[in-house]
């Protein structure tokens, strides 16, 4: 079994920490690329991170999405060089802007999102942090508009999507360069009753179907204010969440890779709900 060009994304916070450990190593043993540790009002990610990096061999660990309002520029690039060099390179920064709630909830006054980002990468880029072999984690920005994609095309290793469409991730590839990757998340869920699917589907996109700037990316995809309504129409959420067979779901990861996506992170939903991802989920997609 094999899975090149296959990441996961899951609330590991809601894991134990030997689950957690288990689950990555489970991934590395099947093939996954890349297990992307969030951040949310749990872990801290470099720590935790740097456990899994410790506990693994050959899965790359991302970050996904650290918070820049979190940590200044200078100490997310020494964390990322840090584990760079612990990990024999392993290790992938990704760094997003987060959005006006949940910055608000750290403290933190919302600042313009451009001039934000591009400013906390002149930080980085700055920073004096002295390691040996002089490593740096590669940077992988979340980023959706096309004035953030410009600025990420200039600027990072890679590029993070989420909840977006393969119509959106052609677009994203046409306005990077070549040697940058393009992650694109996609939440996966094996269910084949269209009823409980889709009532599953928008309960995990609820809190993202109230953000406006969603909203603004979702329109310029043909979507339409209508489309936000309790919970998100069935034309979006059968657009948002993969649902169905394995096939099915197969079916729409390779949609995005044929238009460039160079790693796909499936969200393995569970049907059953609870702390644990659903592993037939990636099970479906490492056939």
């Amino acid at each position: 079994m094999g899975a090149s060009g296959v990441g996961v994304l899951f609330n590991t916070d809601r894991m134990s920490g030997d689950a957690l450990v288990g689950f990555a190593q489970r991934l590395e043993e099947n093939g996954i690329d890349t297990i992307w540790v969030p951040e949310l009002f749990g872990r801290e990610p470099f720590a935790a991170s740097a456990h899994l990096l410790a506990n693994t061999s050959t899965l790359r660990v991302a970050t996904g999405i650290v918070n820049i309002y979190a940590r200044d520029g200078v100490a997310s690039a020494a964390g990322a060089a840090t584990l760079a060099e612990f990990s024999g390179d392993r290790f992938v920064l990704g760094l997003g802007v987060s959005n006006a709630g949940l910055v608000g909830m750290r403290g933190h006054d919302w600042e313009p999102p451009l001039a934000k980002l591009a400013a906390y990468l002149d930080d980085i880029e700055a920073a004096k942090i002295d390691v040996p072999g002089g490593r740096m984690a590669p940077i992988h920005v979340a980023a959706h508009g096309p004035k953030m994609v410009e600025l990420v095309s200039g600027r990072a290793n890679g590029l993070s999507t989420f909840l977006q469409t393969p119509e959106h991730t052609a677009a994203v590839r046409s306005g990077l360069r070549d040697d940058q990757e393009i992650n694109v998340t996609q939440m996966c869920l094996l269910c084949d009753d269209a009823t409980e699917a889709r009532r599953l589907a928008r309960r995990a996109i609820a809190f993202y179907v109230t953000l406006d700037y969603y909203h603004r990316a979702w329109r310029s995809l043909g979507f339409v204010d209508a489309d936000f309504l309790d919970g998100g129409s069935d034309r979006l959420v059968d657009t948002l969440v993969a649902w169905g067979d394995g096939d099915r779901i197969r079916a729409r990861l390779d949609e995005h890779r044929e238009a460039g996506a160079t790693e796909m992170v499936v969200v393995p939903l569970n049907p059953g709900g609870g702390a644990e991802p659903h592993w037939p989920v990636i099970e479906a997609v490492c056939d």
